[in-house]
């Protein structure tokens, strides 16, 4: 599972058990966040949860840890024994944007912030996912 964090909400992504693809679920009111992620790992297998860790060009934490920080360090306290990682989000959201100009959406579609944060939790996964099979091959 992948967690793209914002202040209003955050975009939620989850992979098949193969771990081909991510794929974006949906999106959560950031305060609800910790509920819905605690509810979500008692039904279904989650091996990792992954957060987008928000960075500036220079590799300097951005403005959003200060909020980013205790509400993930709440949530790793909830679903504790799964582990949760932070991964480098840089760009996540421009690639989010090409990605649904490529696939053709049209501008009111694009403009749907909660869309682009679930394409972005879904992007992260995707990185994650090949950087842990390029660093273990099988």
């Amino acid at each position: 599972m992948a967690i793209d964090f914002g202040r209003k909400r955050c975009g939620i992504a989850v992979t098949d058990t193969l771990r081909i693809a991510a794929n974006g679920l949906c999106t959560v009111a950031t305060a609800e966040l910790t509920a819905w992620v605690k509810g979500y790992v008692a039904r279904e297998p989650v091996d990792t949860i992954v957060v987008g860790l928000p960075l500036t060009m220079s590799g300097e934490p951005s403005e959003i840890q200060r909020w980013l920080r205790p509400a993930i360090g709440r949530l790793q306290r909830e679903v504790a024994p799964v582990p949760v990682e932070f991964y480098d989000e840089r760009f996540t959201s421009v690639l989010a944007h090409k990605a649904m100009l490529d696939g053709g959406l049209r501008r009111m579609a694009r403009r749907d912030k909660a869309l682009v944060d679930e394409i972005s939790a879904a992007i992260i996964l995707n990185d994650y996912l090949e950087s842990r099979q390029y660093k273990n091959p099988k």
